[in-house]
């Protein structure tokens, strides 16, 4: 659980008062890469024996993983059962964002839960926004979503989002002064700091790119596609307008520089919105490439991965790859969410046509 460690250190930087983006912690070197204000959210952990904080953190991300299962549901349209809810959760565990998720003691399972939430809420919920805001104060790729409030008329909940992260600014502002200016105006833009682009690790468009060219610095060759694949992935979102949570996930996990695997368990909406639209083949090929870890199969030590093979690059892009073929315009991912709100018309409509009599019926 090596970033279940860097959350620890980074409470105990803002407990003992100590520079958060001056340290680095296990064999790997790690920094602290998320905004001040999450460092105020980890402090409790600083406070926990490590197995302690280890043993939390693997009960949480397995009840958060119940809690998105549950959300997909909601997502698709459907009443969560429990012991689907039981069942599917079992199941996602071997998805390798999932394993990878709970290996690493990562915060990718409780952001999602916040924007599914959030975006699965009644139309005009009081407050719908401020769990999406919160969740990009946290980690800065889900502020895409509001973007797709804005595309999609729901200028309120857009500008509650906005506010929320606003406010996750000012309380990093107010309390970490000198690392929230060190954060926004340097540490952002430096996104070797978190990682080198071009390993397999990273299943963002860039990653893919870099190791395709075999560049490990893919500039223009990585920017014009990913500005096309934000513009389409949007676009095709904002047509499906409260479908379109699912598109905007994979588009932005797509034109975010480094999208680590982990990154990816969206997957599990995915697959249960899928699952529950009856696109079975579909399903069982995505479970498949969830599964599989193609991308540790192949040789990834050193420098490798940048000379890879022709025929090794899918193998090593697997994710991208995949929601590429999920955005296309000819059968776009959204077309499988069918809204909660049709789903419960269409089922009541069935229902009084079966208290209607029929006219031989009647007659009777």
């Amino acid at each position: 659980m090596a970033d279940a460690v860097v959350y620890r250190a980074e409470g105990a930087a803002v407990v003992e008062g100590r520079d958060l983006y001056g340290f680095t912690v296990t064999a790997w070197d790690l920094p602290a890469t998320y905004p001040p204000f999450a460092a105020l959210l980890f402090v409790p952990a600083a406070w926990l024996p490590l197995p302690a904080l280890k043993a939390a953190f693997l009960v949480g991300n397995v009840l958060l993983l119940a809690a998105l299962v549950r959300l997909s549901f909601r997502l698709a349209g459907r009443a969560p059962r429990t012991g689907a809810v039981l069942t599917v959760t079992a199941l996602a565990l071997w998805l390798e964002p999932v394993f990878q998720t709970v290996l690493f003691g990562q915060v990718n399972l409780a952001l999602a839960c916040l924007v599914l939430w959030d975006l699965t809420r009644p139309r005009g919920a009081p407050w719908t926004g401020v769990a999406l805001g919160v969740a990009a104060g946290i980690k800065l790729t889900p502020a895409l979503f509001v973007v797709h409030l804005v595309l999609t008329r729901r200028h309120r909940e857009a500008a509650t989002a906005g506010a929320a992260f606003a406010a996750t600014v000012l309380v990093g502002l107010l309390a970490l002064p000198a690392a929230s200016v060190d954060f926004w105006t340097r540490r952002l833009y430096d996104t070797e700091r978190v990682g080198k682009a071009w390993i397999v690790d990273n299943q963002s468009l860039q990653g893919l790119v870099a190791r395709a060219a075999h560049l490990a610095e893919p500039g223009a060759a990585w920017a014009v596609p990913a500005a096309g694949v934000a513009v389409l992935g949007l676009w095709g979102a904002a047509r499906a307008g409260e479908r379109g949570v699912l598109g905007v996930a994979f588009t932005a996990l797509l034109v975010s520089p480094i999208s680590w695997s982990h990154h990816w368990v969206w997957c599990v909406p995915l697959l249960v919105v899928l699952g529950a639209q009856g696109r079975v083949r579909l399903a069982v090929a995505t479970a498949t490439v969830f599964t599989a870890r193609t991308l540790w199969l192949i040789p990834h030590e050193g420098p490798l991965d940048l000379h890879l093979p022709w025929w090794q690059h899918p193998l090593a892009s697997p994710y991208p790859l995949l929601a590429l073929l999920l955005l296309t315009p000819a059968r776009p991912l959204w077309d499988a969410v069918k809204p909660a709100r049709r789903v419960r018309a269409t089922a009541a409509a069935g229902a009084a046509r079966r208290r209607t009599p029929s006219p031989g019926q009647r007659r009777r």
